[in-house]
């Protein structure tokens, strides 16, 4: 029997995901992307998923709209988003992804295939496999949503 709790658990799985995004965000940093954060990731792909405004985008992050207004600011200001007046209702604005974003997305999904091709070498092919299909039964049928990390409900993405 393990000596190890349900929370020692919880803080490796937590531990592994921080390390492996760091490394990516570090990784990122030094391709041209020194502000990028794990939340705009999350907020971009909401974007390019559907959410168009802050409204949008809030329901999808499962934060306030205050908030969404506060990262599509912060998304704005470094380049990754432009906003737009809707033609149809003056009073909402309407996000695009920029190139500059299209590029923190396409670089990110780069580097975390190359951490993970790191993580293979370091644990084995096999061993990698086997923790990736052992990880797939916790998540189950359900769908991994990207867009809406349940940890950040409630929280201001910057």
């Amino acid at each position: 029997m393990s000596s190890r709790s349900g929370a020692d658990l919880a803080l490796l799985l937590l531990g592994s995901y921080r390390n492996l995004v760091d490394e990516v965000v570090r990784e990122l940093a030094t391709r041209g992307y020194p502000d990028a954060r794990p939340s705009h990731e999350y907020a971009i792909r909401a974007i390019r998923a559907g959410a168009d405004s802050a409204s949008d985008l809030a329901r999808r992050l499962a934060i306030t709209k205050q908030a969404a207004a506060k990262t599509i600011a912060a998304l704005v200001e470094r380049g990754y988003v432009t906003t737009e007046t809707d033609p149809a209702d003056s009073r909402r604005k309407n996000i695009r992804i920029t190139d500059h974003g299209i590029g923190l997305i396409t670089e990110g999904t780069a580097i975390f295939d190359e951490v993970r091709a790191r993580w293979e070498v370091r644990l084995g092919a096999a061993e990698l496999a086997e923790l990736e299909t052992q990880l797939a039964q916790f998540v189950g049928d359900s769908p991994i949503n990207l867009d809406a990390p349940g940890w950040a409900a409630g929280q201001e993405l910057r």
